[in-house]
């Protein structure tokens, strides 16, 4: 028995192969992975696991040889790879069946569904996260969340929180912290605490890795590409996580969002926490701000930003996030 890389990129017969072989286990073959390894009884592929940045996936081993001990060969040379890249903290999804056998290497369990179990190991984790929560929160009881990327920050965007600050005591604004957008994470986090600074029952938070993040719900960043069927398995995934844990820990009974018009993968996301919050937890979808009959977007900005037309950007984004589109076209 021997462990290599598969070079799913170059070797195609080795990727149908690797595909059969996860298919058969009941598993997807996932297209977002870094870095994937086989172990070979000669020819016969018998265990694989692959990484996507900080997140291990596609982990599977043949049921004949399950006593030779694979699982733990597999987990341990990705562990490797990751510590080599500098990662001190990993993620892994698994089936509910198997999700005993990663405990015991050391994996915690952060959210489950009847399809999907999110686990974590490392510094700092998820307790880690709860508790940097924890001290902000505001002794108010009619507490409501939105959880945004604001890739920038718009006046939509703004008339959301706006609507949700009339409604609720305390709105707790979570920023997506994934590194994925045009703009960076800390400056998407910077324009929306400038853009809601005059609403002082508004609270901004950073996700971590923990909110529609490349973890919890990686279609949500493939957007058209994502498989409808992957992308509602993880947005129930991310919607379970935010009810059980977050929401909980401080006391959020509504959680707001805007009508998706545009895109899919959202509208699944939408769809999904309305099943999943269920009675519990309300969900708040309210019909998006328009300019001239048109609702207004991120995705609009930016292909605004594509053409330059600075003029028509002006009317749909806050001053402080207008500087810094300015900025940027300057650098």
């Amino acid at each position: 028995m021997n462990i290599r890389r598969i070079w799913l990129d170059r070797d195609l017969a080795a990727k149908q192969q690797w595909s059969d072989f996860l298919i058969n286990a009941d598993l997807i073959p996932d297209d977002q992975l870094d870095y994937t390894i086989g172990i070979y009884d000669q020819e016969k592929l018998i265990g694989t696991g692959s990484i996507f940045r900080n997140i291990l996936k596609c982990v599977a081993v043949d049921p004949s040889y399950q006593n030779e001990n694979l699982l733990t060969q597999i987990i341990q040379a990705l562990r490797e790879r990751l510590q080599e890249l500098g990662y001190q903290h990993y993620f892994l999804y698994t089936k509910p069946k198997t999700s005993k056998l990663f405990h015991s290497l050391g994996f915690t369990e952060i959210a489950a569904t009847s399809e999907l179990v999110f686990m974590e190991q490392g510094f700092p984790d998820f307790k880690d996260y709860l508790t940097e929560l924890k001290k902000h929160q505001r002794n108010t009881k009619q507490n409501a969340a939105i959880v945004m990327n604001a890739n920038p920050f718009t006046n939509g965007h703004l008339y959301l929180v706006t609507e949700a600050a009339k409604r609720a005591e305390t709105v707790y604004l979570f920023v997506l912290s994934e590194e994925r957008s045009l703009f960076d994470a800390n400056t998407r986090l910077e324009l929306v605490k400038e853009g809601v600074r005059h609403l002082t029952n508004v609270v901004v938070l950073p996700t971590r890795e923990y909110m529609v993040s490349s973890a919890t719900f990686p279609a949500y960043f493939l957007k058209d590409q994502a498989k409808a069927n992957i992308a509602k398995v993880q947005a129930i995934l991310d919607a379970t996580l935010f009810k059980e844990k977050i929401a909980t820990t401080l006391s959020i009974s509504t959680r707001f969002v805007g009508e998706e018009p545009f895109s899919e993968v959202t509208e699944i996301y939408n769809q999904a926490m309305k099943k999943t919050f269920g009675s519990e937890l309300k969900l708040v979808i309210l019909p998006r701000k328009k300019i001239d009959g048109e609702a207004i977007s991120a995705t609009k900005v930016r292909a605004l930003m594509e053409q330059e037309n600075y003029a028509a950007i002006k009317s749909l984004v806050p001053p402080k996030t207008f500087e810094e589109i300015i900025k940027q076209k300057n650098k």
